[in-house]
């Protein structure tokens, strides 16, 4: 059984969870996910590392309550306990297996948007205690979305934009990283989009324009998170991959997005038809939408 030793609520239906799992915060790194199941009963989720801490054992993850298992941990407070809680998971980010002396000379931009501030975060922080000066840009539709702002204020140079214009930049991530490029003067060596995969697509097509590399995290449309079920199969490159164990980081400019996205929906159709018989087949069908 796993603790949970603290729970903060973020935004509307948005929570974080920094759960006791000492193996697991022990051997984790930017770029990673972890398989969560609340009880005996319960479906598999996997969900990406927000941070870790591996002097306290912790591990820290983002939910946003959308399908039926994800409401249901909405409900656990800090002191009640999950069943499972497996990882780490996933390959780890490119960038921490890399020469530290060559990433120092880059320029680095992380665009964040929704709920992907929460994997973006743990590799934010980890280019700061490595002394890599990075921009990050969040986005959100409205104010009350945003999340962990004062924690990426302290890793980062942050840009914040909201649809809605109810805070910071009044646009889209895509709009403030064209600002930075063409209006004031900033030059990128990588850029790592995580987000929406709708997000993820468009960032993709402006880097592409604008020459920036890009890495993207495709968790969005992982389900088993083993390999085994398929549902996250995409093609990159002209390749079949599997986001789960393959990434789930890979080259933008090579993923097939509306292959992806076209899965994507499919899987919610499934979903919203087994919550509405009310039989919602353990690890079958949960997709957590965007993040």
């Amino acid at each position: 059984m796993y603790k949970i030793v603290e729970r903060n609520d973020l935004a509307p239906n948005i929570f974080l969870m920094k759960i006791l799992a000492p193996r697991v915060a022990k051997s984790a790194q930017p770029g990673q996910f972890i398989i969560i199941r609340i009880d005996e009963k319960g479906e598999r989720i996997p969900l990406t590392i927000c941070d870790y801490d591996r002097e306290e054992g912790t591990v820290s993850i983002v939910v946003q309550a959308l399908g039926s298992s994800t409401k249901k941990m909405e409900a656990y407070q800090a002191g009640d306990y999950f069943a499972d809680f497996v990882g780490p998971l996933g390959v780890p980010s490119e960038f921490t297996k890399a020469d530290l002396s060559e990433l120092k000379k880059k320029k680095i931009v992380f665009i964040a948007g929704g709920v992907g501030v929460a994997p973006v975060y743990p590799q934010a922080k980890w280019m700061h205690e490595h002394g890599i000066d990075v921009d990050i840009i969040i986005g959100a539709r409205t104010k009350e979305l945003l999340i962990l702002e004062e924690q990426m204020s302290k890793v980062g140079n942050l840009h914040l934009s909201t649809d809605d214009g109810s805070y910071g930049y009044h646009g889209r991530v895509t709009d403030v990283l064209e600002d930075l490029v063409k209006n004031q003067g900033k030059q990128y060596d990588q850029a790592i989009a995580i987000g929406p995969m709708i997000m993820m697509k468009f960032v993709c097509i402006l880097t592409k324009k604008l020459g920036i590399p890009t890495v993207v995290s495709l968790n969005p449309i992982m389900v088993d998170g083993t390999g085994m079920c398929g549902a996250c199969r995409v093609t990159v490159g002209g390749e079949t991959k599997f986001a789960c164990v393959d990434g789930p980081e890979f080259d933008g400019h090579l993923v097939d997005f509306d292959e992806a996205i076209q899965r994507q929906a499919q899987y919610k159709k499934e979903e919203h038809e087994h919550e509405h018989h009310h039989h919602h087949k353990n690890g079958k069908c949960h997709i957590r939408g965007e993040y």
